[in-house]
């Protein structure tokens, strides 16, 4: 199943996408993320007998508009690491959070902010918790994925250098993406799907999701040691080689760009560039 939000008519509207269809399930559950607790199983159902709108009459909205957490990986990718001069031992995966303002969804422009012109790509799979938990064995991880989806994780270099610490380069308004929706883990082989991020058309990032140094099972496992997962939260599951900043001569965004994320059996994720009013 493909889950998605979004805006009709005046009111908020989700569910499952088929075909050109949105099987409209906000008259059941609130949001996406509570019928996500629930389990797939009865939205499945659920949308069956749901009343329907063309997907082209829906302005799609983040799959998961408000989730609880954003949680980010970074380093997650030996290439990345690389040309990031980190080193290349990696017990434990660095997280760093993002808040729900960060991002627009799929089609609305990133922004570039006035502080900075040096917006970069970060192309990743986000990982959609839909069944809660602590201290969750690796074993059983995968069993609290509700789904994927693609995510662009847009950072202004010079402040995520300011000090150690990642968080103001990853949270300027409007600076990432997320979406179009969330793909069931019966729709995506993690072990063949690869990632390709492209602007305006060029390869820049490509890598098969299984090149991760820690695995999406791992990342749920070692998150959930020290906070507890809840159904909508979103793991961004780090970037592969390629990025912007590591390039010569250094590729940064510029407003009239198009960035893309594609990743195999999830999705693609386009957005344009602009420059924050002034």
């Amino acid at each position: 199943m493909h889950l998605l939000t979004g805006h009709h008519g005046g009111r908020t509207v989700f569910g499952v996408a088929r075909d050109g269809t949105l099987h409209d399930l906000s008259g059941r559950w609130p949001d996406l993320a509570t019928a996500l607790a629930d389990g797939l199983g009865p939205i499945a159902d659920a949308a069956d007998d749901a009343p329907t709108i063309s997907l082209a009459e829906v302005t799609l909205d983040l799959p998961i508009p408000a989730p609880a957490k954003i949680l980010c990986v970074g380093l997650n990718y030996h290439d990345h690491r690389a040309e990031s001069a980190a080193p290349a031992g990696a017990e434990h995966p660095t997280f760093f959070t993002r808040y729900p303002s960060s991002l627009v969804p799929a089609g609305q422009p990133l922004v570039r902010p006035a502080a900075s012109t040096e917006l970069d790509y970060e192309g990743e799979l986000a990982v959609v918790i839909g069944k809660p938990g602590r201290a969750i064995p690796v074993a059983d991880a995968l069993d609290h994925v509700a789904g994927y989806s693609c995510f662009q994780d847009g950072s202004v270099r010079d402040f995520q250098r300011h000090t150690s610490q990642f968080t103001p380069g990853k949270n300027f308004d409007r600076s990432g993406s997320f979406g179009p929706w969330i793909a069931t883990p019966d729709e995506v082989d993690l072990g063949a799907a690869e990632l390709t991020t492209t602007v305006n058309a060029q390869v820049l990032q490509h890598a098969p999701i299984k090149d991760m140094i820690h695995s999406v099972a791992e990342l749920i496992a070692y998150a959930s040691i020290w906070t507890t997962l809840l159904p909508g939260d979103v793991i961004a599951t780090g970037t592969p080689g390629g990025v912007g900043y590591a390039r010569t001569p250094p590729v940064l965004l510029q407003p009239g760009d198009e960035v893309t994320v594609t990743i195999t059996g999830v999705g693609t994720l386009t957005n344009g560039v602009v420059d924050e009013a002034r």
